[in-house]
Protein backbone atom coordinates (compact mmCIF):
# COMPACT_ATOMS: atom_id res chain seq x y z
CA UNK A 1 0.00 0.00 0.00
CA UNK A 2 1.37 3.48 -1.12
CA UNK A 3 2.43 5.87 1.70
CA UNK A 4 -0.21 8.38 2.19
CA UNK A 5 1.13 11.83 -0.14
CA UNK A 6 0.14 14.40 2.78
CA UNK A 7 2.80 12.60 5.16
CA UNK A 8 -0.16 11.82 7.00
CA UNK A 9 0.40 7.54 7.67
CA UNK A 10 -1.74 7.35 10.58
CA UNK A 11 -5.20 6.08 9.39
CA UNK A 12 -3.67 2.28 8.69
CA UNK A 13 -7.07 0.78 9.45
CA UNK A 14 -8.40 3.26 6.68
CA UNK A 15 -6.06 2.11 4.33
CA UNK A 16 -6.58 -1.48 5.13
CA UNK A 17 -10.27 -1.20 4.34
CA UNK A 18 -9.42 0.56 1.07
CA UNK A 19 -7.25 -2.19 -0.36
CA UNK A 20 -10.62 -4.41 -0.05
CA UNK A 21 -12.29 -5.09 -3.56
CA UNK A 22 -15.34 -3.81 -2.32
CA UNK A 23 -14.06 -0.54 -1.53
CA UNK A 24 -12.35 -0.02 -4.05
CA UNK A 25 -15.43 -0.69 -6.19
CA UNK A 26 -17.11 1.90 -4.20
CA UNK A 27 -14.76 4.79 -3.28
CA UNK A 28 -14.52 5.88 -7.00
CA UNK A 29 -10.55 5.78 -7.31
CA UNK A 30 -10.01 6.75 -10.44
CA UNK A 31 -6.95 7.08 -12.78
CA UNK A 32 -5.72 10.24 -13.42
CA UNK A 33 -7.62 11.84 -10.40
CA UNK A 34 -6.43 14.77 -8.28
CA UNK A 35 -6.46 14.21 -4.40
CA UNK A 36 -7.59 17.60 -3.60
CA UNK A 37 -8.98 16.65 -0.60
CA UNK A 38 -12.69 17.71 -0.96
CA UNK A 39 -15.59 16.48 0.77
CA UNK A 40 -16.45 14.40 -2.30
CA UNK A 41 -14.38 11.41 -1.34
CA UNK A 42 -12.90 11.65 -4.54
CA UNK A 43 -8.93 10.23 -4.80
CA UNK A 44 -6.45 9.93 -7.76
CA UNK A 45 -2.70 9.89 -7.73
CA UNK A 46 -2.40 9.05 -10.87
CA UNK A 47 -1.93 5.28 -10.39
CA UNK A 48 -4.92 2.34 -10.70
CA UNK A 49 -7.76 1.86 -8.47
CA UNK A 50 -5.67 -1.09 -6.65
CA UNK A 51 -2.55 1.59 -5.43
CA UNK A 52 -3.95 4.59 -4.77
CA UNK A 53 -3.27 6.02 -1.68
CA UNK A 54 -6.11 7.58 0.85
CA UNK A 55 -6.43 11.06 2.84
CA UNK A 56 -7.73 10.94 6.16
CA UNK A 57 -11.60 10.34 6.76
CA UNK A 58 -12.04 14.12 6.76
CA UNK A 59 -10.73 14.72 3.43
CA UNK A 60 -13.05 11.55 1.68
CA UNK A 61 -16.38 12.57 3.06
CA UNK A 62 -18.50 9.62 1.57
CA UNK A 63 -19.57 6.49 3.79
CA UNK A 64 -18.11 3.19 3.18
CA UNK A 65 -20.39 0.99 1.68
CA UNK A 66 -20.30 -2.25 0.01
CA UNK A 67 -21.33 -3.18 -3.14
CA UNK A 68 -20.81 -0.16 -5.44
CA UNK A 69 -19.97 -0.05 -9.19
CA UNK A 70 -17.03 0.63 -10.76
CA UNK A 71 -17.98 3.17 -13.83
CA UNK A 72 -15.91 3.27 -16.73
CA UNK A 73 -12.79 5.70 -17.27
CA UNK A 74 -11.87 5.26 -13.37
CA UNK A 75 -15.28 6.98 -11.75
CA UNK A 76 -17.56 5.36 -9.92
CA UNK A 77 -21.08 6.27 -7.75
CA UNK A 78 -20.78 6.63 -4.18
CA UNK A 79 -22.28 8.47 -1.15
CA UNK A 80 -25.25 7.92 1.09
CA UNK A 81 -27.33 10.81 0.61
CA UNK A 82 -29.23 11.51 -2.44
CA UNK A 83 -27.10 14.25 -3.35
CA UNK A 84 -24.41 14.90 -6.31
CA UNK A 85 -20.79 14.78 -4.70
CA UNK A 86 -18.92 16.52 -6.49
CA UNK A 87 -15.59 15.39 -8.95
CA UNK A 88 -12.03 15.93 -9.79
CA UNK A 89 -11.32 18.17 -12.52
CA UNK A 90 -10.79 15.48 -15.20
CA UNK A 91 -13.89 14.00 -14.59
CA UNK A 92 -13.15 11.07 -12.27
CA UNK A 93 -15.10 12.62 -9.25
CA UNK A 94 -18.12 10.94 -7.59
CA UNK A 95 -22.08 11.18 -8.12
CA UNK A 96 -24.40 10.28 -5.41
CA UNK A 97 -26.78 7.37 -5.93
CA UNK A 98 -30.09 8.82 -6.12
CA UNK A 99 -29.27 12.31 -7.86
CA UNK A 100 -30.45 15.56 -6.43
CA UNK A 101 -33.72 17.28 -7.43
CA UNK A 102 -34.09 20.66 -9.91
CA UNK A 103 -34.40 23.08 -7.46
CA UNK A 104 -37.69 24.19 -9.53
CA UNK A 105 -38.95 20.90 -8.67
CA UNK A 106 -38.13 21.78 -5.07
CA UNK A 107 -39.81 25.21 -4.86
CA UNK A 108 -42.95 23.68 -7.13
CA UNK A 109 -43.64 21.27 -4.34
CA UNK A 110 -43.35 24.01 -1.58
CA UNK A 111 -45.78 25.80 -3.48
CA UNK A 112 -48.48 23.01 -3.77
CA UNK A 113 -47.79 22.20 -0.33
CA UNK A 114 -48.28 25.77 1.64
CA UNK A 115 -51.17 26.46 -1.32
CA UNK A 116 -53.90 26.70 0.99
CA UNK A 117 -52.50 29.00 3.35
CA UNK A 118 -51.41 30.65 0.44
CA UNK A 119 -54.60 31.50 -1.20
CA UNK A 120 -55.47 32.31 2.08
CA UNK A 121 -52.98 35.17 2.46
CA UNK A 122 -54.11 36.21 -1.12
CA UNK A 123 -57.63 36.32 0.41
CA UNK A 124 -56.98 38.40 3.34
CA UNK A 125 -55.13 40.90 1.42
CA UNK A 126 -57.22 41.39 -0.89
CA UNK A 127 -60.08 41.76 0.88
CA UNK A 128 -58.21 44.51 3.22
CA UNK A 129 -57.48 46.56 -0.34
CA UNK A 130 -60.95 46.44 -1.18
CA UNK A 131 -61.91 47.42 2.31
CA UNK A 132 -59.65 50.51 2.57
CA UNK A 133 -61.13 51.62 -0.94
CA UNK A 134 -64.80 51.80 0.80
CA UNK A 135 -62.80 53.22 4.10
CA UNK A 136 -65.95 52.62 5.79
CA UNK A 137 -63.96 54.21 8.94
CA UNK A 138 -64.84 57.96 6.78
CA UNK A 139 -67.71 56.76 5.02
CA UNK A 140 -70.11 54.67 7.07
CA UNK A 141 -71.42 55.82 10.30
CA UNK A 142 -71.37 52.49 11.67
CA UNK A 143 -67.88 53.19 12.50
CA UNK A 144 -66.29 55.68 15.19
CA UNK A 145 -64.75 58.77 13.94
CA UNK A 146 -62.13 60.76 14.85
CA UNK A 147 -61.70 64.38 15.04
CA UNK A 148 -59.79 65.08 11.77
CA UNK A 149 -62.37 62.60 10.11
CA UNK A 150 -65.24 64.74 11.81
CA UNK A 151 -63.77 68.38 10.36
CA UNK A 152 -64.06 66.31 7.07
CA UNK A 153 -67.35 65.26 7.22
CA UNK A 154 -68.57 68.74 8.20
CA UNK A 155 -66.61 70.69 5.59
CA UNK A 156 -68.37 67.77 2.94
CA UNK A 157 -64.85 66.07 2.68
CA UNK A 158 -63.23 68.84 1.26
CA UNK A 159 -59.80 68.66 2.32
CA UNK A 160 -58.68 71.88 1.35
CA UNK A 161 -58.62 75.66 2.89
CA UNK A 162 -57.79 78.45 5.33
CA UNK A 163 -57.27 76.26 8.69
CA UNK A 164 -57.49 77.31 12.51
CA UNK A 165 -55.74 74.47 14.18
CA UNK A 166 -54.98 72.77 17.47
CA UNK A 167 -56.60 70.73 20.00
CA UNK A 168 -59.73 70.23 22.12
CA UNK A 169 -59.23 73.93 23.32
CA UNK A 170 -59.37 75.33 19.66
CA UNK A 171 -62.87 73.41 19.14
CA UNK A 172 -64.58 75.13 22.11
CA UNK A 173 -63.56 78.37 21.63
CA UNK A 174 -63.94 79.06 17.92
CA UNK A 175 -67.28 79.32 16.03
CA UNK A 176 -66.30 79.44 12.53
CA UNK A 177 -69.73 79.89 11.72
CA UNK A 178 -69.89 83.23 13.31
CA UNK A 179 -66.70 84.64 11.49
CA UNK A 180 -66.83 87.06 8.79
CA UNK A 181 -63.20 85.39 7.39
CA UNK A 182 -64.51 81.96 8.61
CA UNK A 183 -61.39 79.41 8.78
CA UNK A 184 -62.04 75.56 9.22
CA UNK A 185 -61.92 74.28 12.53
CA UNK A 186 -59.39 72.01 12.20
CA UNK A 187 -59.30 71.38 16.79
CA UNK A 188 -58.75 68.02 17.51
CA UNK A 189 -58.94 65.75 20.71
CA UNK A 190 -55.60 65.77 22.34
CA UNK A 191 -54.11 67.40 19.09
CA UNK A 192 -50.37 68.52 18.87
CA UNK A 193 -47.97 70.19 16.53
CA UNK A 194 -46.36 66.70 15.92
CA UNK A 195 -50.42 65.57 14.62
CA UNK A 196 -49.78 69.05 12.21
CA UNK A 197 -46.35 68.07 11.00
CA UNK A 198 -47.75 64.50 10.19
CA UNK A 199 -50.76 65.81 8.46
CA UNK A 200 -48.17 68.45 6.28
CA UNK A 201 -45.88 65.59 5.38
CA UNK A 202 -48.32 63.20 4.18
CA UNK A 203 -50.12 65.98 2.46
CA UNK A 204 -53.62 64.81 3.87
CA UNK A 205 -55.06 68.02 3.49
CA UNK A 206 -54.10 71.14 1.07
CA UNK A 207 -53.75 74.29 3.53
CA UNK A 208 -54.84 77.39 1.73
CA UNK A 209 -54.48 81.15 1.94
CA UNK A 210 -53.62 80.77 5.77
CA UNK A 211 -52.49 78.33 8.75
CA UNK A 212 -53.46 79.71 12.38
CA UNK A 213 -52.31 77.61 14.68
CA UNK A 214 -53.80 77.20 18.70
CA UNK A 215 -51.16 76.63 21.52
CA UNK A 216 -52.08 75.93 25.16
CA UNK A 217 -51.13 74.52 27.75
CA UNK A 218 -51.50 71.15 26.50
CA UNK A 219 -50.91 71.40 22.45
CA UNK A 220 -46.62 71.05 23.06
CA UNK A 221 -46.63 67.94 25.20
CA UNK A 222 -44.90 65.00 23.85
CA UNK A 223 -46.07 62.46 26.53
CA UNK A 224 -49.57 63.61 25.93
CA UNK A 225 -51.10 60.60 24.95
CA UNK A 226 -53.18 61.35 21.66
CA UNK A 227 -55.56 59.95 19.52
CA UNK A 228 -54.25 56.63 17.93
CA UNK A 229 -57.06 56.47 15.28
CA UNK A 230 -55.88 59.56 13.46
CA UNK A 231 -54.56 58.15 9.90
CA UNK A 232 -51.44 59.69 9.84
CA UNK A 233 -50.29 56.77 12.96
CA UNK A 234 -51.24 53.94 10.09
CA UNK A 235 -48.29 52.76 8.77
CA UNK A 236 -47.83 51.74 4.91
CA UNK A 237 -47.00 48.09 5.67
CA UNK A 238 -50.52 47.77 8.23
CA UNK A 239 -53.99 46.09 7.12
CA UNK A 240 -56.56 48.38 6.71
CA UNK A 241 -58.38 45.75 9.06
CA UNK A 242 -55.76 45.42 11.75
CA UNK A 243 -55.41 48.94 12.18
CA UNK A 244 -58.85 49.81 13.20
CA UNK A 245 -59.47 46.33 14.37
CA UNK A 246 -61.06 47.51 17.92
CA UNK A 247 -64.05 49.63 15.59
CA UNK A 248 -64.69 46.79 13.47
CA UNK A 249 -64.80 44.68 16.24
CA UNK A 250 -67.01 47.08 18.16
CA UNK A 251 -69.66 47.08 14.85
CA UNK A 252 -69.31 43.58 14.15
CA UNK A 253 -70.74 42.97 17.84
CA UNK A 254 -73.73 45.21 17.09
CA UNK A 255 -74.34 43.37 13.95
CA UNK A 256 -74.17 40.27 15.58
CA UNK A 257 -76.79 41.28 18.53
CA UNK A 258 -79.31 43.33 15.88
CA UNK A 259 -79.39 39.83 13.56
CA UNK A 260 -79.88 37.78 16.86
CA UNK A 261 -82.71 39.80 17.71
CA UNK A 262 -84.23 40.17 14.25
CA UNK A 263 -84.15 36.10 14.26
CA UNK A 264 -85.56 35.62 17.20
CA UNK A 265 -88.80 37.45 15.55
CA UNK A 266 -88.23 35.58 12.28
CA UNK A 267 -86.25 38.14 10.66
CA UNK A 268 -83.15 38.97 8.95
CA UNK A 269 -82.11 42.22 10.12
CA UNK A 270 -78.41 42.95 8.71
CA UNK A 271 -79.38 47.00 8.52
CA UNK A 272 -80.23 47.94 12.00
CA UNK A 273 -77.44 50.28 13.60
CA UNK A 274 -76.79 53.45 15.80
CA UNK A 275 -75.24 55.64 14.10
CA UNK A 276 -71.79 56.71 15.68
CA UNK A 277 -71.61 60.32 16.72
CA UNK A 278 -70.25 62.43 14.19
CA UNK A 279 -70.05 66.00 16.15
CA UNK A 280 -66.57 67.00 18.35
CA UNK A 281 -67.32 67.81 22.42
CA UNK A 282 -68.36 71.14 23.41
CA UNK A 283 -68.33 72.64 26.29
CA UNK A 284 -71.57 74.55 28.38
CA UNK A 285 -71.69 76.27 31.29
CA UNK A 286 -68.88 76.59 34.08
CA UNK A 287 -68.22 72.74 35.78
CA UNK A 288 -68.83 71.91 39.52
CA UNK A 289 -66.06 73.42 41.87
CA UNK A 290 -65.08 69.76 42.64
CA UNK A 291 -65.05 68.88 39.04
CA UNK A 292 -61.95 71.81 38.51
CA UNK A 293 -60.08 70.46 41.46
CA UNK A 294 -60.09 66.95 40.51
CA UNK A 295 -58.96 68.39 36.59
CA UNK A 296 -56.61 70.32 38.42
CA UNK A 297 -55.01 67.23 40.54
CA UNK A 298 -55.35 65.07 37.72
CA UNK A 299 -53.01 67.39 35.24
CA UNK A 300 -50.86 68.17 38.64
CA UNK A 301 -50.27 64.28 38.62
CA UNK A 302 -49.98 63.89 34.71
CA UNK A 303 -48.28 66.89 33.11
CA UNK A 304 -47.95 70.31 35.43
CA UNK A 305 -44.20 68.84 36.85
CA UNK A 306 -42.76 68.51 33.18
CA UNK A 307 -40.63 71.19 31.86
CA UNK A 308 -39.38 72.08 28.47
CA UNK A 309 -37.12 69.07 27.89
CA UNK A 310 -40.32 67.04 27.99
CA UNK A 311 -41.83 69.34 25.07
CA UNK A 312 -38.87 68.87 22.35
CA UNK A 313 -40.58 67.13 20.16
CA UNK A 314 -43.19 69.55 19.67
CA UNK A 315 -41.38 72.42 19.39
CA UNK A 316 -39.11 70.90 16.86
CA UNK A 317 -42.47 70.14 14.76
CA UNK A 318 -43.11 73.71 15.33
CA UNK A 319 -39.83 74.96 13.74
CA UNK A 320 -40.45 72.42 11.18
CA UNK A 321 -44.06 74.25 10.56
CA UNK A 322 -42.55 77.28 10.53
CA UNK A 323 -40.17 76.63 7.98
CA UNK A 324 -42.81 74.61 5.74
CA UNK A 325 -44.62 77.53 5.98
CA UNK A 326 -41.93 79.92 4.89
CA UNK A 327 -41.24 77.30 1.63
CA UNK A 328 -45.01 77.08 0.43
CA UNK A 329 -45.36 80.84 0.73
CA UNK A 330 -48.27 79.78 3.27
CA UNK A 331 -48.91 83.07 5.81
CA UNK A 332 -49.10 81.22 9.01
CA UNK A 333 -49.89 83.24 12.38
CA UNK A 334 -49.95 82.00 15.77
CA UNK A 335 -52.30 82.23 18.86
CA UNK A 336 -51.39 81.31 22.73
CA UNK A 337 -54.75 80.10 23.51
CA UNK A 338 -56.60 81.34 26.68
CA UNK A 339 -56.41 79.42 30.29
CA UNK A 340 -58.33 80.28 33.30
CA UNK A 341 -57.00 82.54 35.56
CA UNK A 342 -58.12 81.15 38.62
CA UNK A 343 -55.91 81.80 41.52
CA UNK A 344 -56.68 78.23 42.90
CA UNK A 345 -55.31 76.75 39.81
CA UNK A 346 -52.09 78.15 38.75
CA UNK A 347 -50.84 77.36 35.61
CA UNK A 348 -47.79 74.60 34.70
CA UNK A 349 -44.16 75.34 35.86
CA UNK A 350 -43.46 75.29 31.99
CA UNK A 351 -46.24 77.31 30.53
CA UNK A 352 -44.53 80.76 31.13
CA UNK A 353 -41.26 79.71 29.75
CA UNK A 354 -43.24 77.85 26.54
CA UNK A 355 -45.11 81.10 26.21
CA UNK A 356 -41.75 83.01 26.09
CA UNK A 357 -40.25 80.63 23.74
CA UNK A 358 -42.96 80.89 20.91
CA UNK A 359 -42.92 84.40 21.46
CA UNK A 360 -39.10 84.34 20.60
CA UNK A 361 -39.59 82.17 17.42
CA UNK A 362 -42.60 84.37 16.37
CA UNK A 363 -40.79 87.43 16.25
CA UNK A 364 -37.48 86.05 14.72
CA UNK A 365 -39.17 84.53 11.95
CA UNK A 366 -41.92 87.59 11.69
CA UNK A 367 -45.15 85.62 12.08
CA UNK A 368 -47.77 87.48 13.78
CA UNK A 369 -48.48 86.59 17.02
CA UNK A 370 -52.23 87.09 19.59
CA UNK A 371 -51.69 86.50 23.08
CA UNK A 372 -54.86 85.93 24.53
CA UNK A 373 -53.82 83.22 27.28
CA UNK A 374 -54.30 85.25 30.25
CA UNK A 375 -57.21 87.83 29.23
CA UNK A 376 -60.56 85.87 29.64
CA UNK A 377 -62.27 85.84 33.35
CA UNK A 378 -62.62 82.79 35.11
CA UNK A 379 -66.41 82.92 34.24
CA UNK A 380 -65.68 82.50 30.42
CA UNK A 381 -64.30 79.08 30.91
CA UNK A 382 -65.82 75.76 30.74
CA UNK A 383 -63.09 74.24 32.52
CA UNK A 384 -59.36 75.11 33.24
CA UNK A 385 -58.75 75.18 29.36
CA UNK A 386 -61.69 75.03 27.57
CA UNK A 387 -63.99 78.32 27.51
CA UNK A 388 -67.73 77.88 27.03
CA UNK A 389 -69.69 77.79 24.20
CA UNK A 390 -72.04 80.38 25.85
CA UNK A 391 -70.16 83.54 26.26
CA UNK A 392 -66.52 82.39 25.96
CA UNK A 393 -66.54 81.14 22.91
CA UNK A 394 -68.21 83.86 21.25
CA UNK A 395 -66.10 86.44 22.82
CA UNK A 396 -63.23 84.71 21.77
CA UNK A 397 -64.25 84.37 17.72
CA UNK A 398 -65.07 87.47 17.63
CA UNK A 399 -61.24 88.58 18.88
CA UNK A 400 -59.84 86.12 16.36
CA UNK A 401 -61.82 87.42 13.45
CA UNK A 402 -61.13 90.75 14.00
CA UNK A 403 -57.61 90.17 14.35
CA UNK A 404 -57.42 87.97 11.12
CA UNK A 405 -59.54 90.58 9.21
CA UNK A 406 -57.05 93.16 10.01
CA UNK A 407 -54.22 91.42 8.20
CA UNK A 408 -56.68 91.99 5.01
CA UNK A 409 -57.32 95.68 5.66
CA UNK A 410 -53.83 96.52 6.34
CA UNK A 411 -52.89 94.78 3.31
CA UNK A 412 -54.85 97.12 0.64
Amino acid sequence: MAANPHGDNGNSRDNRIASTPAYQADAGIGAGGDNGGSNSGTVGSGGDAGSAPLGPRSQRGGSLKPGGSLKPGGSSSVGSGPGSSGGSSNGTGIAGTGGSAPSGGRNWKALRANSFILLLLAAFVLVDLLVSQWDPMSSSRRFYKNDFTKTLYHHQWDRSGPVFFGNSAVTGAYIEEQAQVPLVEMGMSYGKLTDLKAILQQGLYDFEDQLVIGIDAHTMLDQLTTDPTYQWFKRPYQPYVYFYRDYFKDSGKELVRNAWKGAKRGELDLHTYEPRWIDKELYFGPSKPEDLKADYERYEKLFNWMTLDDLKDNLEALEWVITHAREQALPLKLILMPLNPDPAYPPPGYWKPLKELVQQLAQSADIPLLDVSDRYKPDLFHDLVHLNREVGAPTFTREVDAWIRSFASSSK
